[in-house]
């Protein structure tokens, strides 16, 4: 017969014209060679193997590396940004004129933090509409431009207008930072590369405050402390031009052809075919039209972009960042020499990361989040109980600072690095850059308010019972992500968005 059908590997196969067909792919063979179906049968079981051996192999992790690592200056120019005014803060007041003066001291922290709002707002449309590779080079433009002025600047105007400008730069590349890193990582490796960002940030961090040592005893050194930051900012503008573009984005763009050949830069030839088909898969069903604002706030988006603005919400109001902008100034006033404590919350930052390095992929991202919060909780319990022993227990300088410490180790295994990894899983493909944008928004929004008062509302109300207000925070944490938020550790980008927004 011309035709000849075979039921083998649980594929269909047809021999018709001379030719034997499969899903996917087309041998030739001449009918006359075929001798019996068994032969067939074998042939095609022999194939079928094949197949199955390029499907259960894993992408090589050192394809994508290179990338994620450009992509995480920012990340170190973000920690870096946060640390570089805690040292030289006293000296800037002094050398421009605004010493003692809180609230102008808190409008140099969170100024950078209301550009960053700003910038966060556009990354979704900026990252959409010219790509991830340019989103990062536009970035690091006002990122050096606004470290520039305010390295040069003689009044307190100038120095709030260069962290503005160093701050909208900040507020578009974290999201794009986490975007690129979950778009361009293997599956088995994507928890591993989020915590990239995150120890990229504490080493940023401790740069800042390594460098800031030296500003009490030479003259102007904070400038110096400005000028450094431009460095890193155009290696990253320099080194996107050698990285690849998300294929993510390229299909988007309905530019198939270039997604395919990205895909072989970061994961390997012989997997082009599963990750092309994968993004197919999740194309369809979805409109092709550009997404609206108001989508992410109601109707079928609207509990994953919940989940994500909480997230970032709870982890702001945790107090983190006060413990990072005025860590110096806390300590001075607990009698501690503030390089030291400073030198110790450095490496309890790094060391968590690298704990979260370690164990987002084995032990999943939901468990970590679980642990650092009820870790921060407890931290937190602790410095209320310093704050109250203060006056009569001597040991209370001690408890005070070790449980600022495991404050900042529990942030860093777990509730530092989770959110900017999880929220581009849970998204859907569509929303994600805008999603991010909005996210992002909320998280510097928090940010700023915690930066801008977290002085006065240490004056006002008292040690106690401002940690125990972070400790509420923590705890309502450790709830929220109980309750609402699903593991995604092993799951194909495609497999979250399937069980987090079923179609309708």
């Amino acid at each position: 017969a011309d035709t000849l059908t075979v039921w083998s590997g649980g594929r269909t196969v047809f021999v018709e014209g001379g030719a034997i067909v499969t899903a996917g792919e087309i041998i030739v063979a001449d009918i006359d060679a075929v001798a019996t179906a068994s032969d067939i049968t074998a042939g095609i079981s022999a194939s079928l193997q094949d197949d199955m051996g390029q499907e259960t192999t894993i992408p090589s992790w050192k394809l994508s590396l290179p990338h994620v690592l450009v992509a995480t200056l920012v990340a170190f120019l973000f920690g870096y940004h946060l640390g570089v005014v805690n040292e030289p803060l006293e000296s800037i007041s002094t050398d421009l004129g605004f010493d003692g003066n809180t609230l102008a001291e808190g409008l140099v922290v969170s100024m950078c933090l209301g550009g960053a709002f700003i910038g966060s707002l556009l990354s979704g449309w900026i990252a959409d509409g010219v790509g991830r590779r340019r989103a990062f080079q536009l970035c690091a433009l006002p990122m050096i431009f606004g470290a520039s002025i305010s390295a040069t600047t003689n009044n307190l105007a100038g120095m709030l207008l260069g962290r503005f400008l160093v701050g909208t730069g900040l507020g578009v590349g974290p999201p794009v930072a986490s975007l690129y890193v979950t778009e361009v990582s293997p599956a088995f490796v994507r928890g591993t590369y989020g915590s990239f960002i995150q120890i990229a940030t504490c080493l940023g961090l401790m740069g800042a405050l390594l460098i800031g040592i030296p500003v009490k005893d030479i003259a102007g050194w904070w400038r110096l402390c400005f000028w450094v930051s431009t460095i890193p900012a155009a290696v990253l503008a320099l080194g996107m031009v050698f990285c690849a573009e998300s294929p993510h984005w390229l299909y988007k763009q309905g530019r198939s052809v270039e997604a395919e050949i990205e895909f072989e830069r970061l994961l390997g030839g012989s997997h082009v075919k599963s990750a092309m088909a994968d993004l197919l898969k999740s194309d369809r069903g979805e409109e092709t039209d550009a997404t609206k604002f108001s989508e992410l706030l109601y109707g079928r988006h609207f509990r994953v972009v919940f989940i994500g603005a909480t997230l970032f919400a709870l982890q702001q109001l945790s107090g983190i960042n006060a413990v990072f902008y005025f860590s110096s100034t806390v300590f001075r006033s607990a009698g501690v020499p503030s390089n030291l404590a400073n030198g110790f919350i450095g490496i309890a930052n790094l060391l968590g990361s690298i704990i979260a390095l370690a164990l987002m992929d084995k032990l999943g991202r939901k468990v970590l989040l679980l642990w650092s919060f009820s870790g921060m909780a407890v931290s937190t319990a602790l410095q209320v109980t310093a704050a109250g022993l203060l006056a009569s227990y001597p040991g209370a300088l001690y408890l005070s600072v070790g449980g600022m410490l495991t404050f900042v180790l529990s942030f860093s295994v777990g509730a530092g690095p989770v959110p900017g990894l999880l929220l581009p899983e849970i998204f859907p493909s569509r929303i994600r850059a805008k999603a991010m944008a909005l996210c992002m928004s909320v998280h510097w929004v928090f940010n700023f308010f915690v930066g801008l008062l977290f002085l006065r509302l240490l004056e006002q109300l008292g040690p106690q019972l401002l940690y125990s207000i972070f400790g509420t925070f923590c705890l309502m944490a450790v709830v929220f992500v109980k309750r609402n938020v699903m593991e995604t550790k092993g799951k194909s980008l495609q497999e979250i968005e399937i069980a987090l927004l079923p179609q309708e």
